[in-house]
């Protein structure tokens, strides 16, 4: 049954974005799904309407001010609001060590991680104002912590800056009732690890082994917060980062 509320999920046509926006879909919201894939974004936006959920696809580069200004800003007119953001879309942006990293590399990795959260969340506060219940969700990480594996170092920084700016927004916009939290998914079993997954899957599972509940998070573990975060029963929840990793960041 569709509650009247607006949740646009970035990065939203495969992997935890695609679980999140379906999971919303079903909690009643109304859903833009967001990726670059026209084709693949027109196929979720099916599956989606038949399942009785209400929803859109629309397409644009997070990385790109101008696209993700004018989109959400259309998305929000169309609508009249905007009650729930997440800020879904990211990724590690290929490895590469600081000695031979170019600068394309890292401005590349900070507008996918950084910039998209800046660009995206700007342009949809005039719309959450008018909201019921609005938050803002963003994803940091564990290497936001630990500064990432070997070649990881600038996806950990730019991950760390998502935890920062997730407060710094909290506090922003706390006056108008907009709330501001973050997820950071452990180990989940999507196509972000599909590298490692096909040429060494024994390492792959191996995984779980460092994790405190052993075994490998699925998108759905991440869907389940985003909704619990997104709801009334979060209504006193803002500025917090929630580890969904099964233990992992504590080591073992």
């Amino acid at each position: 049954m569709n509650n009247g509320k607006v949740a646009i999920v970035t990065g939203a046509t495969s992997g935890i974005g695609w679980a999140v926006a379906k999971r919303l879909g079903k909690d009643g919201f109304t859903i833009v799904v967001n990726g670059i894939d026209r084709e693949k974004g027109a196929k979720r936006v099916a599956e989606l309407t038949a399942d009785g959920i209400t929803a859109e696809f629309c397409g644009f580069d997070v990385r790109k001010e101008d696209e993700v200004a004018s989109n959400i800003k259309q998305i929000g007119e169309k609508y009249g609001r905007i009650d729930v953001l997440v800020n879904n879309a990211g990724g590690l942006g290929g490895r590469s060590r600081f000695e031979e990293m170019t600068t394309e590399f890292y401005r590349n990795v900070m507008a996918l991680n950084l910039d998209s959260v800046f660009f995206a969340s700007r342009a949809a506060i005039p719309f959450l104002k008018k909201g019921d219940n609005s938050t803002i969700i963003n994803y940091t990480s564990n290497a936001g912590w630990n500064a990432g594996g070997p070649g990881a170092g600038m996806y950990g920084t730019s991950k760390a800056a998502v935890h920062t700016i997730t407060r710094a927004l909290a506090k922003d916009l706390a006056e108008y009732g907009i709330r501001v939290n973050a997820v950071s998914p452990g180990t989940i079993d999507t196509d972000f690890h599909i590298g490692i997954k096909s040429t060494k899957p024994e390492v792959f599972k191996s995984w779980a082994n460092n994790i405190m509940l052993k075994r490998l998070g699925q998108p759905d573990d991440v869907a389940g917060v985003v909704s619990f975060l997104a709801s009334k029963d979060a209504a006193f929840l803002t500025a917090e980062t929630i580890q969904i990793g099964g233990g992992q960041a504590l080591g073992i």
